[in-house]
């Protein structure tokens, strides 16, 4: 069986982790009540979310989305097989960077030679996941990390190059002054073994999810 780490988060582990929370941190105790009966919202479809990741790289949440309607709307499916027949043509139409249409491509052709779903990282902890998305070009850490919460759903998850995050914690902790990474991961300290669940709850607080994403 799995470890803990590996499960996805269920609705009894975000109870557990809110109380925990709750307790240790005092911005916690704070946030956690406000958003009772919400919890993070996983995408079933892993493709699509690192698709997204790469989309949402070095670009404006608001620039992302746009860039992002216009790639769904020219491929009529985010899949794999829809994307590697993705013309030039039809990239330079929607005004997809270069690059980032071989990153894609380069996605898509993993997937068709390696199929994947959820199931598929089960037994894989979080660093050999980061690792084998890392060798993929065009992954990021960043989306990797998005990838762990959002598909996979893991419970401790510390997205510290996620610039919201940041923002939140300055805004929380820091009464709005700028914060180092090392400032976050000093405050971070005390969400542990629940890192993804506190940071739903700062985007959540900032209404700001990452790669578009609603809360649910």
């Amino acid at each position: 069986m799995p470890g803990i780490s590996n499960k996805p988060l269920s609705a009894e582990d975000w109870a557990v982790a809110c109380k925990h929370l709750a307790r240790k941190d005092r911005v916690m105790r704070r946030l956690a009540p406000l958003y009772a009966g919400e919890m993070l919202r996983r995408e079933a479809d892993g493709f699509a979310l690192l698709m997204r990741s790469v989309v949402w790289q070095q670009l404006s949440d608001n620039s992302a989305r746009q860039l992002w309607k216009r790639l769904v709307a020219a491929l009529g499916a985010a899949t794999p097989k829809a994307m590697l027949a993705l013309t030039d043509e039809a990239a330079k139409a929607i005004r997809l960077p270069q690059r980032k249409l071989g990153y894609l491509r380069d996605l898509a052709q993993w997937f068709v030679q390696e199929p994947k779903d959820a199931l598929s990282w089960v037994h894989v902890d979080d660093d050999a996941v980061i690792e084998q998305l890392l060798a993929q070009r065009g992954i990021a850490r960043w989306g990797a990390e998005m990838f762990l919460l959002f598909h996979l759903g893991r419970p401790n998850v510390l997205a510290i190059d996620d610039a919201a995050l940041l923002q939140g914690i300055s805004d929380h902790y820091f009464s709005g002054e700028a914060v180092s990474r090392s400032d976050a991961r000093e405050v971070a300290q005390a969400w542990q073994p629940w890192a993804s669940v506190a940071a739903w709850l700062i985007w959540r607080s900032q209404n700001a999810m990452p790669l578009g994403q609603d809360a649910d």
